[in-house]
Order: C-alpha cells, then sequence, then structure tokens
C-alpha cells in the first residue's frame, strides 16, 4: 500500500490495519495546503496525527513528505519522531510548567548553537504576539496564550509538516475566533503542509483548503469544503457533516425531455440534475444547501416549489435565519437564510419555497 509524493510536495499517506486500532486512510496534503480531518470522537483522527508523527506505527502503510519516505512498512523503514521534523500541537498544549513562555520554545531548538536559540524563540514569539510575556510561566498565561506559545515551539524546528490536534477545543468561542484569523494569516506564510484536526465544522470549512472526512480509521471522503459538505457521498457522511435540509425518498425514474432524476418525497414528485448511477424504485437521500433556498409566495408553480407553513424566524447578527415546515412533521423542515432585505415571514405563515434541480444532491443511503 503506497502513496509516493514528488520532492518538494506535499505529505502523502496511506495507513493500514485491522486492529488493535482499526485504520484504512488515506492522507494527501500538498505543499502549502490545510487539510481539516473531521469526524466523530473516537474515529481515528489523533491516532493518524500520532502515526505521521511517528509516535504510533500502523501495521502497514507508507508516509512520505517533501520526497523523503518516513514510513514504509514493506521495505522496514520507521524514521524515529525526531527525524521526521514534525511540529504537533496538541490541545492542552503540553507546555513545560517550569519554563517560562521563552524556555518552552527555546527547548525546542536544540538542534542550533547555544547562541542562537535564545533569539530565535525571542522570534518566535514574536510572530505569533507574545514578544511581551517571554518572562511569564505557563500558569500566568491565558489558554489562547499558552496554545500560542505550543505553536512557536512546533515552528521552533522548521517543521517539514505541521499537525495540530484539536489546538482551540478548549478555549472560549471569542478566542477561538481570534486564534483562527492568527492561524489562517500564519498560513499563507508557511509553505509546508498542514493538518488540523477539529470537531468544529464551521472551523474547518473557515481554514482548509480541503476537507477529508474520517470515520473508524477510515478515510470517507476527500475534496474541497464546499464539496464534501454539499455534495456528500453518502447518506452516513452527510449525517456525520451534520448536514442540514437531508431527507430520504425514492427515485421515480428519468424524463425524456429533461435531464436528471425525478425524485418522490412525502408525497411529492421533484426533480434532481445529474444523474448518477440510480434506478427507479431505488430508495436514497438528497439535500439542498440553505443558500439555494429561496422563499417564493407567487411561485407555486415553479418547478421544486414546496408549500407548507414558517415554523422559526430567527434574527441572528448579519442573517434571519428561517425553518420552514413542509408538513406537520420536524423532519420535513428546511432551514435557510433570508435573502437580504427581504422582509421576514411571520411564524405559522403559509409560505412556499424553491429551489433549482441542479441544487439537488442525491445519494445513496448505504
Amino acid at each position: 500500500m503506497r502513496v509516493e509524493g514528488g520532492a518538494g510536495e506535499g505529505l502523502d499517506a496511506q495507513l493500514a490495519q485491522t486492529g488493535p486500532i482499526p485504520l484504512d486512510a488515506q492522507i494527501k496534503v500538498g505543499r502549502g495546503e490545510l487539510l481539516a480531518l473531521v469526524g466523530p470522537s473516537g474515529s481515528g483522527k489523533t491516532t493518524i496525527l500520532r502515526a505521521l508523527a511517528g509516535l504510533y506505527r500502523p501495521r502497514a502503510g507508507l508516509i512520505r513528505c517533501g520526497g523523503e519516505t518516513w514510513f514504509d512498512a514493506a521495505r522496514g523503514i520507521d524514521l524515529a519522531p525526531q527525524r521526521r521534523r514534525v511540529g504537533l500541537v496538541f490541545q492542552h498544549y503540553a507546555l513545560f510548567p517550569h519554563l517560562s513562555a521563552l524556555g518552552n520554545v527555546r527547548a525546542a531548538l536544540s538542534h542550533l548553537p547555544r547562541p542562537e536559540r535564545t533569539p530565535r524563540a525571542a522570534a518566535l514569539l514574536g510572530r505569533v504576539g507574545l514578544a511581551g510575556l517571554a518572562d511569564r510561566l505557563p500558569s500566568a498565561l491565558s489558554g489562547g496564550e499558552q496554545q500560542r506559545i505550543a505553536l512557536a515551539r512546533a515552528l521552533a524546528r522548521e517543521p517539514a509538516a505541521l499537525l495540530l490536534d484539536e489546538p482551540f477545543a478548549a478555549l472560549d468561542t471569542r478566542t477561538r475566533r481570534r486564534l483562527r484569523r492568527e492561524l489562517a494569516t500564519l498560513h499563507q506564510a508557511l509553505p509546508i503542509p498542514i493538518i488540523l484536526v477539529t470537531h468544529d465544522l464551521e472551523e474547518a470549512a473557515a481554514l482548509g483548503q480541503r476537507l477529508c472526512v474520517i470515520e473508524a480509521g477510515r478515510t470517507l471522503q476527500s475534496g474541497t469544503p464546499r464539496e464534501v459538505m454539499n455534495r456528500p457521498a453518502t447518506l452516513a457522511i452527510a449525517r456525520l457533516l451534520d448536514a442540514q435540509n437531508l431527507f430520504l425518498g425514492e427515485v421515480l425514474g428519468r424524463r425524456d425531455d429533461v435531464p436528471g432524476l425525478a425524485l418522490g418525497w412525502r408525497g411529492r414528485v421533484l426533480r434532481a440534475e445529474g444523474g448518477g448511477d440510480f434506478v427507479p424504485g431505488e430508495r436514497i437521500a438528497w439535500t439542498v444547501p440553505p443558500g439555494a433556498i429561496a422563499l417564493s409566495p407567487d411561485r407555486a408553480e415553479a418547478e421544486n416549489a414546496v408549500a407548507g407553513t414558517i415554523a422559526e424566524v430567527a434574527v441572528l447578527p448579519g442573517i434571519v435565519r428561517v425553518v420552514f415546515l413542509a408538513d406537520a412533521d420536524p423532519d420535513s423542515a428546511f432551514v435557510f437564510p433570508l435573502a437580504p432585505g427581504a422582509t421576514p415571514p411571520n411564524p405559522g405563515a403559509p409560505a412556499t419555497i424553491t429551489f433549482a434541480p441542479a441544487m439537488v444532491h442525491v445519494m445513496k443511503r448505504g
């Protein structure tokens, strides 16, 4: 099982074993690219990071970074962690409590001549915005400041790859947002592959150029955040991603005069453009992105028009979110943002929504 990477390219890995921790994962991150690794708790995300860093040895597979082989089970290659030049940031920082901020970063610079370590550590603290806190112990710093020290320490060895294991999970919402922005800025200046493990899909979409969904140690789907979130490959992936506007239906057939599929849903006939390997009578799942739904009271005869009732209107910062029920059943709920400038409807009012057939994504239930 091998995935080759060209010299100077990114990080490529394929990891496999049946136990004790099942793995069947394919990871590919380009040079200068950030890959968000998402999946439920216990899905193997941290194990994958540990394998990439050399802290866990899978039974089979291959790992290459920048043209160098770090691990090849078939050839007996397994570079020690210190030889892999990986920067690893843990969820709980793992700082030395008896060392100052400067001392924590300096401890990762043993590869440099002693006179160069302090100025280099100070420069790294400045890079993450902590130049004025060099003498403070971790206990005297906030969670966000501790996380920045951990990041500076990870960068100290000039890593070939940066691995971030839920780095913002223990922080409050405001601090998380600020550090996300800082990581996005830092990422632009780092020409190395970065893998971010996160449970937060908003975080994954905001930071990642690509998204990889993991469950039970297995890669389910990879692609851009937009591709994966709007077009999950299966119902199981859609549920893992907590997809909105996700419904069950069946394929009624195809029409000769228009492309795509006719779908049956709650006694209604809808249309989805794009075919796929579906046959009449097949039970499927389908979804439509919230932004593709329009409130159209005067278009009851339009294609993919669904009549129902406004269930909820929530005025949030910068957006008005509408919940619409096609039937008196929570499983028939559509959630979508109101168009800018539109007058919010009243809860309980009858309404009609429409969505283009091209925006309907059909997937296998299995």
